[in-house]
């Protein structure tokens, strides 16, 4: 597995890293012991980047990987993020308060069973705190030997200027994929400038792009992609007929529309890392097949054809309001 480095001088990570978010909760059933087992069969593939956040499966995932990682702590680049707080049933707020950074991460090194995070990410900005101030305590945890890094997710360029020059940001984790491309307008160069490293989630667009995904009406009940707008009703007919295009050219390449998907990111820059989540060990060794996919001049020109920016629609959520542009 190729690697790349989360900036300037950040850690090598590998090229496509894992997202563990699926393993605890949104996407349906889970299964602990097929995730662990994902989990070190991605180690043992050079797969070292593992993304993880306190609110997923509402600590459950970071205790997972906790588990799963204990004798294999100095094979992993481990990341996680606070922000985003939970309160009863399905009702979430941000804190991005000093004192919360301070409580959140030992509550995180605690749930993983480390005595630091490698990259540790504001999820989501609180817009009643400064950044300046919420950057500002993250660097106190760098000191504190905490934190090897931090990061910043889903934050417009102005966001991400004022906390870079408050304290160096390592990377910015945002959508980008195929099918969401609004960040290469203003956001991304931004971050090139900064030297920040673009950690891509959902860079097969939760599934979409994979091209075996079923209907939303067909979902289990407590997959949360039943109801976002990409997914249903007009238009996710719309997104199947362009993931329809996507295959064929897949097909063409000899390989699957995920791999694909996952191969032109990979050709957007040396910045750029997907974090692929799974929690099967199948997509787990597709997606980092992908890493072998190398396309030509002709075969992205084929893409960007079949899929312009912008085609795709419907919103990425049902409520973007927390989300900077």
């Amino acid at each position: 597995m190729n690697k790349r480095r989360l900036g300037q001088e950040g850690p090598e990570v590998s090229a496509i890293g894992l997202g563990c978010m699926g393993m605890s909760e949104f996407y349906g059933g889970t299964d602990e012991n097929e995730s662990i087992a994902v989990i070190n069969r991605a180690l043992d593939l050079g797969v070292n980047f593992l993304d993880t956040a306190d609110m997923y499966g509402r600590g459950h995932n970071e205790e997972l990987i906790g588990r799963a990682i204990k004798d294999r702590r100095d094979e992993v680049v481990l990341a996680t993020k606070f922000g985003i707080v939970r309160r009863e049933g399905a009702e979430r707020g941000v804190d991005g308060s000093p004192a919360y950074v301070r409580q959140a991460i030992d509550a995180s090194l605690g749930r993983l069973g480390v005595d630091h995070v490698d990259l540790y990410y504001l999820h989501r900005r609180d817009p009643d705190v400064p950044i300046e101030e919420t950057v500002g305590a993250m660097a106190e945890l760098v000191t504190a030997g905490k934190v090897g890094r931090i990061g910043l997710s889903e934050v417009s360029a102005d966001t991400l200027r004022k906390a870079h020059a408050t304290y160096p940001i390592s990377a910015l984790q945002s959508e980008y994929s195929l099918f969401t491309r609004g960040l290469e307008e203003e956001i991304l160069p931004t971050a090139r400038e900064l030297d920040i490293a673009l950690v891509a989630y959902s860079p097969i667009s939760r599934g979409l792009l994979g091209g075996t995904l079923a209907p939303a009406d067909e979902l289990p009940a407590d997959d949360f992609r039943r109801y976002l707008p990409r997914f249903a009703g007009d238009e996710g007919a719309h997104n199947e007929a362009l993931v329809a295009e996507i295959r064929k050219i897949a097909e063409e390449i000899g390989c699957t529309a995920a791999q694909l998907s996952l191969a032109w990111l990979l050709t957007r820059g040396e910045d750029v890392i997907p974090i692929p989540g799974t929690k099967r060990l199948r997509y787990l060794e597709e997606n980092t097949a992908a890493a072998d996919v190398t396309l030509t001049p002709d075969q992205l020109a084929a893409l960007e054809a079949a899929v312009p920016a912008g085609s795709v629609r419907g919103d990425r959520y049902l409520d973007m309001s927390s989300v900077e542009r």
